[in-house]
């Protein structure tokens, strides 16, 4: 049996609780009116249950409502949420005969928890447990469109709806189907854990009355949704459905799978970003090598296939490779920051009015994943298969495609579970590589990048500058003004084309993708009069990535800094200014909590310093508070190949995205959004000198370490606010980072306008870039001697 949603009233925001109006009677011959707290679903022709919601698509913006914020009236999340709508119906819920629920997921689980926040919403309407319910991840599915794209914190946001009807609608057949079976009235039939009950102590499986509730035709019938009073599974802790699997090493990933004749597969890359092969000096002899089957040139590089990522590694040192220069030839940190700052939009104030001012410099970030870039492809006979971890496969398909030479039906994707992304698996440089591999050799490949390769080829966060400008009179802040300019980000990988199918829905006018994407995602939270923020990018030959909440960490960070020196120069204690100036109650709750969660002013040594921030994005709202140590005995504590630097010892985080679907899954994002904050503001970049990175691996890129990880951290989950789930998987970033750098400030008396603060210390030594990778270690200890 399979199910689908269909939503009768056009509100943003709807009502999700059940009305009064029987649910589980026969469908009429045509949709009645349906309610606000109502939904329209399909059961579609299939031999067991299935089920899908049909949603009618969301109004346009309303550009006559009044609004300081453009966020107020649409943001990129509801955005995101509006294209997929459309092929909502298309995503089903189906119930096979043994009683399990199986979803074929549209979206990639990598590492957030979504197949678990999904399985838990199926569970809630269908009251089976969730370990009934198998949550798979779909193929690329053209015929989605933009309801196959993970990013903006958009998945249970936009998926919070679709599935908890069709479950719904699943549930309401089945009580169908067992009532007709046993002769008794609907109304005196329930789901309970996985079977049917009925009166006189009939029971039975759902898989039973799966075949029966199946229909021969697609039919519309209208469902309601279980009320939030009645919650027994969506807002309370549940483990991740794949922990089990994750830590017995039983989960599998691209590089796990054991596909026919898919042998290691390497790329020797250029020594600069974005060299071309001019030519291959020896290629038949590295060709002859033990255990290699193939040497190719491709786009990126010179691919090397062999027995063993062993061999290939040999490989790939032994090519003599004659390379053209790259698109950032010469290039380094100062000269990009020279550019930037020449490119910097005007800030403007009316004459006689008081101000304080920051500007700030945001250095190159890696985004890399822990799970190394990677693929697999078979291209032979006119097809083309591919496995990888894909946040955007559908552009993915439709890239492949016209890089073969191949009808879009010859190429399948598979979508695989991957370990990490951060932005980094919305594109797909690993799958067409691969893919391009495989047809050259007409062999299967699995394509595996180096540590290396991902840092120094791979995608990076752009170097930005950001300058903000806050005018007051007496106590009135009067307006505010912040000109964030950066190395353009890259965004092919499938907003673009969202922004470009809903452009005339966007109250945004003519302008670029970036554009559109900064003024959809940024808010400022504060009532600070007239206020404008503007977005210049420059230089487009660096490989960028949308890296966790792009652009919000830089832009929050440079915002906040100056909030406290704005505080300062009124001499009001900066958490209570912000509190005064915050636009809502639920962002002023949320504020109040952490200053009471943390113990903000509270007396600490000298050195030792309390930062405080606020965020808001997507719905939700975010702040946290941290103690960083900055005293020398921290700042300069011996660490190994690394820098110490200051210390965050202690943190609160305190988040209210609505309604909490999982709050052990909100708890972790968090933890992990602090982590990243910690590390961007103090110890996270690549630094960048004649074309190409230092970086070479993880072992000289300090993302926050053991040494520099909070021994002391709370994470506070407000009620439920909304009564609808919020954007989560990104937020906490910009103020984790945000007040790590304002309790810097305090900390040591001088407001830091340089990050990562640890950044003019090198601590290690560059691996060269010819050959591109190291040597193969050879037996696990070298980095210890």
């Amino acid at each position: 049996m399979d199910t689908e949603p269909n939503r009768g009233d056009r509100h943003r925001a709807p009502h999700h609780g059940r009305d009064t109006a029987p649910a589980d009677g026969p469908a009429p011959d045509g949709p009645a009116p349906v309610g606000r707290r109502r939904f329209l679903g399909l059961v579609l022709a299939a031999p067991t249950l299935v089920t899908a919601a049909e949603l009618t698509a969301a109004p346009d913006a309303r550009a006559d409502v009044p609004s300081p914020e453009i966020t107020e009236l649409v943001d990129l999340n509801d955005v995101l949420t509006a294209a997929a709508l459309p092929t909502s119906g298309l995503v089903t819920v189906r119930v096979d005969e043994d009683g399990t629920v199986s979803f074929a997921l549209p979206r990639a689980e990598v590492g957030q928890g979504i197949t678990t926040s999904t399985a838990m919403l199926i569970a809630e309407e269908l009251d089976v447990p969730v370990a009934r319910v198998r949550v798979t991840l779909a193929d690329a599915r053209p015929e989605l469109l933009f309801n196959q794209l993970t990013g903006a914190s958009n998945t249970t946001f936009a998926t919070f709806t679709p599935i908890r009807v069709a479950a719904a609608l699943a549930g309401r057949r089945l009580r169908g189907a067992a009532a007709a079976g046993w002769g008794v009235p609907v109304s005196q039939v329930r789901l309970r854990a996985g079977a049917v009950v009925g009166p006189g102590g009939r029971s039975a499986g759902i898989g039973a009355f799966a075949k029966d509730a199946a229909a021969v035709r697609t039919e519309r019938a209208d469902v309601a949704l279980k009320p939030r009073g009645d919650f027994a599974v969506i807002g309370r802790p549940h483990g991740r459905v794949d922990a089990l699997a994750a830590v017995t090493g039983r989960k599998r990933f691209t590089m796990d799978l054991d596909v026919p004749g898919a042998l290691p597969t390497m790329v020797c890359r250029p020594p600069t970003i974005n060299g071309r092969v001019r030519s291959v000096a020896n290629a038949d002899e590295v060709r002859a090598m033990p255990g290699v089957t193939d040497v190719v040139e491709i786009p990126t590089g010179v691919a090397v296939r062999a027995a063993t990522f062993g061999r290939c590694v040999d490989a790939v040192r032994a090519l003599e490779v004659s390379w053209a220069p790259g698109t950032a030839e010469g290039k380094s940190d100062e000269s990009v920051r020279e550019s930037l700052r020449a490119a910097e939009p005007p800030i403007v104030l009316p004459p006689l009015t008081k101000s304080v001012e920051g500007r700030f410099t945001f250095h190159f970030r890696g985004n890399s994943a822990l799970e190394p870039n990677c693929a697999i492809a078979d291209v032979r006979d006119g097809r083309a298969e591919i496995w990888s971890s894909l946040k955007s496969p559908v552009v993915a398909r439709q890239t492949i495609a016209a890089a073969l030479g191949l009808p879009v039906g010859a190429v399948t994707v598979h979508v695989t579970e991957g370990g990490g992304s951060f932005g980094r698996k919305l594109f797909f440089d690993a799958a067409l590589e691969a893919a391009r591999i495989s047809q050259k050799t007409g062999k299967p490949v699995k394509l595996m990048w180096h540590r290396a390769d991902d840092s120094r080829q791979g995608r990076a966060h752009p170097m930005a500058t950001s300058r903000v400008r806050i005018g007051y009179v007496g106590n009135t802040v009067v307006g505010y003004q912040q000109r964030h300019t950066g190395v353009a980000t890259d965004l092919g990988h499938g907003l673009g084309e969202v922004f470009t199918a809903l452009a005339a829905q966007l109250p945004v006018g003519d302008i670029g993708f970036a554009q559109t994407f900064f003024h959809l995602s940024q808010s400022l939270p504060y009532d600070f009069g007239a206020n404008s923020r503007l977005l210049n990018e420059v230089d487009k030959g660096f490989n960028t990535g949308s890296m966790r909440n792009v652009y919000s960490p830089d832009v929050a960070c440079a915002r906040e800094l100056v909030v406290d020196r704005l505080a300062a120069a009124m001499g009001r204690d900066p958490m209570e200014f912000r509190r005064d100036f915050l636009r809502d109650e639920r962002s002023r709750a949320v504020l109040d909590k952490a200053a009471e969660v943390g113990g903000w002013g509270r007396e600490l040594p000298e050195g030792v310093a309390q930062g405080i921030a606020f965020h808001s994005e997507y719905h939700s709202r975010n702040a946290v508070l941290v103690e960083l140590d900055c005293r020398p005995e921290t700042v300069d504590r011996p660490i190994r190949d690394g820098v110490g630097g200051p210390r965050v010892t202690r943190a609160v985080v305190v988040v209210d995205v609505g309604l909490t679907v999982n709050p052990r899954g909100l708890e972790a994002q968090m933890l992990g959004c602090l982590m990243d904050g910690i590390a961007q503001t103090l110890t996270s970049s690549l630094h960048l000198r004649d074309g190409h990175f230092l970086e070479a691996s993880w072992d000289n890129y300090f993302y926050t370490r053991q040494w520099n990880t909070p021994p002391e951290v709370q994470v506070v989950v407000m009620p439920d606010t909304t009564g609808h789930p919020g954007g989560a998987g990104e937020l906490g970033v910009a103020a984790a980072m945000a007040a790590v750098a304002c309790a810097y400030g305090r900390a040591t008396g001088t407001m830091p306008t340089s990050f990562p603060i640890n950044h003019g210390t090198l601590s290690f030594e560059p691996k060269p870039t010819v050959p591109p990778v190291p040597a193969s270690p050879t037996d696990g200890l070298d980095g210890l001697r």
